[in-house]
């Protein structure tokens, strides 16, 4: 099984590039996000809030991992990136990239999860039948903490399982096609391997495990450090967005500029987002998230990659990647 020498080989190379000393260009920004996964910071990207505010060119580039964008960070080709998964996030600082949480940009426990074709009828009651099967799992990821403890919870052992590591829109190409029995991801990606699959846990099934799935806005500290308030300005638009997408009677007016952005149609992007949360600046600040639990989930998953040999070791704490600083310097603005 080539699970560990995979996300080994990434978290290398993501500690190697971030010792490389990179320069952060200060006329314009490069920012990572995700297409088929709608949220309100696209209206604002669309209506150019964000170089209005920030004063410069932002510039946009989509990934298809959570671990890629750790990548370009420490290469120093993105400087921030909107809706990093958690592990992700945590497989990059365990291996000494200096990257810090900006923000909780989403909570969406129903739209990252495992589905297993139709055919095989395993559901939750008969899983020991997944031995044997192949399974397409995004390394280092949300989707890959949350299949590893799955897997934990049925008591199944990863060593009896074909774990082949495709970024979502490839694991779910594979899936459809019947080359993989089972698939692990998000977004649109994750609704398309639904139409021939079924899940073994529902979103809420999954948080009463303790199996949380949210996503960060996440930066390299060196370049947050060198421009704190070009990084407090950008937060606060991004708050400013959830605030309006908040308010229902917005949200006719923001589907279909964050649908055209997002590469899906209005009704995908309408049903997609209905099942996300987007917390308040206040709320992120409090206790649940920025205050304490976002530092606590970490280690938590840091140890479970620990455990399943995915990462060498986890830091003593995960409190120094968390910079409020300029969520509370947005909240004042």
């Amino acid at each position: 099984m080539t699970l560990k020498k995979s996300l080994m080989g990434a978290v290398a190379g993501a500690a190697l590039l971030a010792g490389s000393g990179a320069a952060f260009a200060l006329d314009e920004i490069t920012v990572g996000y995700f297409m088929e996964w709608p949220m309100p910071f696209q209206y604002a990207k669309v209506m150019g809030t964000y170089d209005a505010a920030l004063g410069l060119k932002v510039n946009w580039v989509a990934f298809d991992t959570g671990t890629a964008m750790s990548a370009a960070m420490a290469a120093g080709d993105v400087h921030l990136s909107v809706s990093q998964g958690v592990p992700p996030f945590v497989v990059a600082s365990s291996a000494g990239q200096d990257l810090q949480i900006l923000d909780v940009a989403v909570s969406y426990s129903d739209n990252d999860n495992c589905v297993v074709q139709t055919a095989l009828e395993i559901d939750k009651d008969n899983t020991a039948e997944l031995a044997g099967k192949k399974v397409a799992v995004p390394i280092g990821t949300a989707a890959h903490y949350g299949f590893l403890k799955q897997m934990e919870h049925f008591k199944v052992d990863l060593a009896s399982l074909e774990i082949v590591d495709m970024a979502p829109p490839d694991g779910s190409a594979a899936f459809s096609q019947g080359s993989v029995d089972m698939f692990c991801g998000w977004g649109g990606s994750l609704r398309r391997a639904k139409e021939s699959g079924n899940v073994l846990l529902t979103g809420a099934e999954k948080e009463s495990l303790g199996i949380l799935v949210f996503d960060v806005t996440s930066g390299p500290a060196a370049f947050v450090a060198e421009n704190p308030d070009v990084v407090a300005k950008f937060v606060k638009v991004t708050a400013d967005a959830n605030a309006m997408w908040a308010d229902t009677s917005k949200q006719a007016e923001m589907i279909p500029v964050i649908a055209m952005d997002a590469g899906m149609d209005d009704a995908a992007t309408a049903e997609t987002m209905a099942t996300f949360v987007f917390p308040t600046v206040e709320d992120q600040l409090g206790a649940k998230w920025l205050g304490g639990g976002a530092q606590e989930f970490m280690k938590g998953v840091a140890s479970v990659f620990v455990t399943a040999g995915s990462i060498p070791a986890a830091l003593d704490s995960y409190d120094t990647t968390v910079n409020t600083g300029p969520l509370v310097a947005a909240k004042g603005m």
